[in-house]
């Protein structure tokens, strides 16, 4: 068994979107419904988002199935220009956890136009906060128009940065065309039920 043998789940977007905050909230109702999870979080030079993961899922999951990927440039090098430290990471797990059912990976905060190589990730959720601007949508970029589903996240900000989440839809809409958006607030878990609905209908029942 090998990273081929496994469900791979991409989070990309930009630096403060939310990615770290929606994998805490994924990776614990995940393993509550009876999935095995590894997590990967790419980061430059540290193993910052890592490590703060490893103390999150203390209690949920061996130390073992979070793991920490220094890319050593921006973070779109790992997920999509050479995924190699990546797939050789999902190739651990599965050689210590023969069952793994599914792999969390999030990329280091990147711009609009990070997106996953399709070798690494079977599904491709991007992440932008409603603190960049109600206009994000607007501006596109591949992560926006491209990835599987785009989340949007910390609606709660909203009226603290004058952004409207009707122009916010409005855009998403106009831009995605009939693919899939949802909106999120992952300090109160608000929407995540509805991105976990997702990952399970495309991935994990596919």
């Amino acid at each position: 068994m090998g990273y081929r043998d496994v469900a791979k789940v991409g989070l990309g977007g930009p630096v403060g979107s939310g990615k770290t905050a929606l994998v805490k909230r994924l990776v614990p109702e995940l393993v509550d419904r009876g999935y095995e999870v590894g997590v990967i979080a790419n980061d430059i030079m540290t193993q910052e988002d890592a490590d703060v993961l490893r103390k999150s899922f203390a209690d949920v999951l061996p130390e073992d199935l979070v793991r920490g990927v220094e890319t050593g440039a921006c973070p779109h090098t790992g997920i999509r220009e050479d995924p190699s430290m990546n797939l050789a990471a999902i190739d651990e797990f599965t050689a210590w956890h023969p069952d793994l059912d599914v792999v969390v990976i999030e990329s280091g905060g990147d711009n609009l136009a990070a997106t996953f190589n399709p070798e690494l990730a079977d599904y491709f959720l991007f992440v932008i906060s409603v603190a960049e601007g109600e206009d994000i949508p607007r501006k596109r970029g591949p992560g926006v128009t491209q990835a599987d589903l785009l989340v949007i996240n910390k609606t709660d900000l909203a009226p603290y940065v004058d952004a409207d989440l009707e122009v916010l839809e409005r855009d998403a809409a106009a831009v995605r065309g009939d693919d899939p958006f949802t909106f999120t607030n992952c300090k109160s878990g608000e929407g995540v039920e509805e991105v976990l609905e997702h990952v399970e209908r495309e991935v994990l029942f596919a």
